[in-house]
């Protein structure tokens, strides 16, 4: 089946949950409203003649200046049996970043969800660990949206953990290697 059927297909089950669809070099994108996602996930999974059996990606994107939804998840889905691929675009409002979460359906999207939550701030409804993965526990902030600071924050919002690592890097030189 070809990625545009299957974005007919999804019109069809779901009405009035695609926003569009659009191609480019082949690729497939479905826009879709979030509140039907983990539903349209689970059909596009448990569907004989589309089986995305295999959720190859999931990140998010931060349209800083956009209009309305400033953020998108976006989940790159695969079908190993029947070679197909479509991308799903979940639109996310800044005033609501919260989504509901996939692991039900791919086991595989709890660090995929776990890093945009961490990265971006999104938050994923029904995540049965939605914690921090790459950034410090005590970490203030969102790395990755657009209006966070190239730098950082200096001063007053710096990472409190920043000092200690410094000084425990600086400890730790007696164990480099030599150089030849």
């Amino acid at each position: 089946m070809e990625p545009l059927q299957i974005a007919e297909k999804i019109k069809e089950k779901f009405p009035g949950e695609v926003l569009g669809v659009t191609e480019f070099r082949g690729q497939v994108s479905v826009h879709l409203k979030k509140e039907k996602l983990l539903d349209i996930c689970r059909w596009l999974h448990d569907d004989p003649e589309t089986d995305m059996d295999y959720l190859r990606d999931l990140c998010g994107v931060d349209y800083l200046g956009r209009k309305a939804p400033r953020y998108e998840v976006v989940y790159h889905l695969y079908s190993i049996k029947e070679g197909h691929m479509l991308r799903l675009r979940a639109q996310v409002p800044e005033g609501d970043t919260k989504i509901d979460s996939v692991v039900p359906v791919w086991v595989g999207a709890n660090w995929h969800e776990r890093e945009c939550f961490d990265m971006y701030g999104i938050s994923f409804n029904g995540h049965p660990d939605l914690r921090r993965i790459l950034m410090p526990e005590d970490w203030e902030g969102h790395p990755l949206r657009k209006n966070y600071p190239v730098q950082g924050f200096t001063g007053e919002k710096e990472w409190k953990g920043y000092k200690e690592v410094l000084e425990k890097s600086e400890r730790l030189k007696e164990f480099e290697w030599e150089k030849q």
